[in-house]
């Protein structure tokens, strides 16, 4: 029996001495089943990035310490990875996220990565609002580039969510909208903003066809629930 990452030992490795049956449950369903499901697969590298999403978002924590090596050797680059880290802190708040952090710079730096990675800010104090509301509004809309206006917190969120993080690089903007999808779905409780990204998702390209084979090959790690309301929300963002 194969583990989930692929033969290295790690904290979840015990699983197949303790407990062989569900682990052979759960590693046929993720690794054959899903990953192999005909019209719902994915290029490795958005895969791989969907899922460390998701399991930030979740808080799925030593499953993400298994998975990081393998998406780390399935195409994504440690900026790739440090960028989606940092952008979780607008969705999930720091507090959740620090942890995250410090386990990808353990496996960074186990792996002979030198931190820190070379900075991929693109904006200044001075303009990082103005540049927020411009990607606001090129997700969702040109009514976008005055919302800042409606309160403090608009504004940070222009300023700071989108300006500090969205127009960095490592990261496009579509992949930047995919993984705020795998964030808000997989914690739960955010639907209302879930449809929001959904519809934004699709202003980009990553129409509903997309994000239905995202939220498939991440249903193993969220389960059936949240992943049947995010189908929910992707139809009601399609329809809108």
């Amino acid at each position: 029996m194969r583990n989930l990452n692929g033969g290295i030992r790690t904290k979840m490795t015990n699983f197949y001495e303790t407990d062989p049956e569900f682990m052979r449950i759960i590693e046929h369903f993720t690794l054959e089943e899903v990953v192999k499901e005909p019209g719902q697969e994915l290029p490795e590298e958005t895969r791989c990035l969907a899922v460390l999403a998701t399991l930030l978002g979740c808080q799925g924590l030593a499953v993400y310490q298994d998975f990081l090596p393998k998406a780390l050797d399935g195409g994504l680059t440690p900026v790739m990875v440090k960028e989606m880290v940092y952008q979780a802190a607008d969705y999930l708040g720091i507090g959740r996220v620090m942890p995250f952090l410090s386990a990808t710079n353990e496996i960074l730096t186990a792996r002979g990565v030198e931190l820190p990675l070379p900075a991929q800010a693109t904006t200044t104090m001075e303009d990082r609002l103005e540049k927020g509301a411009d990607a606001q509004a090129e997700i969702f809309g040109a009514h976008m580039k005055e919302a800042w206006k409606a309160g403090h917190i608009n504004r940070w969120l222009a300023a700071n969510c989108f300006g500090d993080y969205y127009t960095r690089g490592g990261l496009d903007l579509k992949q930047r909208e995919l993984i705020t999808f795998c964030f808000l779905a997989a914690q739960g409780g955010c639907e209302p903003q879930l449809i929001a990204h959904a519809r934004g998702n699709m202003n980009l390209g990553n129409d509903r066809d997309f994000l239905i084979r995202v939220i498939s090959q991440c249903l193993p790690y969220i389960g059936y629930p949240r992943s049947l309301n995010a189908v929910n929300c992707v139809n009601k963002a399609a329809e809108s």
